[in-house]
């Protein structure tokens, strides 16, 4: 069965949430507030209404309740500004109360009524007396919530390797599976240094690159696999995937040459 929903996201959020429309008139761009599991919030609207089959709910389709008025969108800044704010007082209490967590950021609800501290860890942590303190400090919802450490990279930001920054922070990589073969199919070295990113995994820019990779590597010859190129047969020794480019050696008793050809100029069995 079909049903009609927008995609919105939230103001930390990385992923894009389905909700009902409700009757409203919704473009991309708007604010609305919603109903939630744990109460309204805003979203903003990144997909206009679609279809999608049912089958592809996990829970229950929430409702848009009604757009945003600027006040609202406003005072939803100020008020995670001031949750974001609590930062040092919540470490503070952190280390007093001698917890193994690293807390990474907080961030409030539209109205304030919740605030939830995003926090890693390499263990379980028992965080109840902590819940406690911070809820009769602030007077309002605590929610502590363990993170992995692409998620905190995500919220922390940074750069990458590669100088820019990091993909996750631009809203890319953070949820895709990323394996050691998308290295190999790139021909990169195995060196966790060279293929990890901030947060100590595989590089999110692997995962989002491979489809590209695996479609080149089907128009390249195998590296050790034996060519026909226009100076004779040879072994390749090096596939330039990009730049379509092949190593070929070319080996007598006498020399043992190289040379590079265009992948169009080699005869061999594709796979």
């Amino acid at each position: 069965m079909q049903i009609e929903v927008i995609s919105a996201k939230f103001a930390h959020g990385n992923n894009a949430y389905y909700f009902s429309p409700n009757g409203f008139d919704l473009k991309k761009g708007d604010k609305v507030i919603v109903d939630t599991e744990k109460g309204k919030d805003i979203v903003t609207i990144v997909k206009e209404v679609h279809e999608i089959d049912a089958s592809l709910l996990e829970d229950s389709l929430k409702n848009v309740v009604k757009f945003a008025s600027e006040e609202e969108v406003a005072k939803a800044i100020e008020n995670d500004k001031t949750a974001s704010s609590y930062i040092d007082e919540v470490k503070k209490l952190v280390r007093e109360l001698e917890l193994d967590m690293k807390v990474v950021s907080i961030e409030g609800n539209y109205n304030l009524s919740r605030i939830t501290v995003n926090f890693t860890s390499e263990n379980r942590v028992d965080f109840r007396e902590l819940v406690k303190k911070l809820a009769e400090n602030y007077k309002v919802k605590i929610e502590l919530r363990q993170i992995g450490p692409r998620d905190a990279s995500r919220i922390l930001g940074g750069l990458g390797p590669c100088g820019k920054e990091v993909c996750c922070r631009q809203g890319v990589g953070v949820c895709d599976h990323v394996s050691i073969k998308m290295a190999k199919n790139q021909g990169l070295a195995l060196n966790p240094n060279s293929i990890s990113g901030l947060c100590n995994k595989l590089l999110c820019c692997l995962s989002y690159e491979n489809a590209n990779y695996v479609e080149l590597l089907k128009l390249m010859p195998k590296v050790n696999s034996f060519v026909k190129t226009p100076d004779g047969e040879g072994k390749v020794v090096y596939c330039d995937l990009l730049q379509k480019k092949v190593d070929i050696r070319f080996a007598d008793e006498n020399s043992s040459e190289i040379k590079t050809f265009d992948v169009n100029d080699l005869k061999f069995k594709k796979e």
